[in-house]
């Protein structure tokens, strides 16, 4: 008896609301929204914990769902993984400032703090849509990856091109207070 070999493109299980979608096409004209708004969900039962509100694990995975709409944007689909390289995510700090609950909608934007030719620095809001409460902040670095070496390296050209205009559109906008701190205890 033979078995199929599971298909890599879809063996994993997690899954996020834009798998399988193409990315968006880039039309140079366009303006730049500062800060970027690509999604705007809504708390689902899934999310909320025995406290009553949305688990901290789900604020990471909703600032995830957003750098996927991200990537989409700049170009990084499927198609793009499969020629070899992507996106992986190697830090995040979140802050997580005040609840959300079971059918708020979410305010969600995002700011590229900065890019280089390898590393992209994003930063996350997350609002209450109704109240406009700033409920969390997710900051990220992440690095651009050869997925056959299994390192960095840099980006191709285009899609240097197209992070170059969004670094470019969210030059003027303030470093969020939340950015670039640390963990730590501070001692006297």
């Amino acid at each position: 008896m033979s078995s199929t070999p599971p298909d890599p493109a879809t063996a994993h299980g997690l899954r996020t609301p834009l798998e399988g979608l193409p990315a968006q096409g880039w039309d140079d004209a366009a303006p730049i929204p500062a800060p970027l708004r690509l999604i705007a969900p809504q708390v689902e039962q899934a999310w909320v914990d025995y406290n009553g509100h949305m688990s901290e694990s789900c604020f990471l995975l909703v600032f995830g769902d957003q750098s996927d709409a991200f990537f989409r944007l700049i170009g990084i689909d499927e198609a793009y993984r499969a020629a070899g390289q992507s996106l992986f995510t190697v830090q995040t700090m979140i802050f997580n400032l005040a609840q959300a609950h079971l059918g708020d909608r979410l305010d969600l934007s995002l700011q590229l703090i900065d890019a280089d030719d390898k590393r992209l620095h994003i930063f996350h809001a997350m609002h209450n849509a109704a109240s406009g409460e700033l409920l969390a902040t997710g900051e990220q670095m992440l690095v651009h990856v050869d997925l056959a070496a299994g390192k960095s390296c840099p980006m191709p050209a285009e899609l240097q091109r197209r992070v170059t205009a969004i670094r470019a559109a969210h030059a003027d906008l303030p470093l969020p207070p939340q950015s670039g701190r640390t963990i730590a205890i501070r001692r006297a």
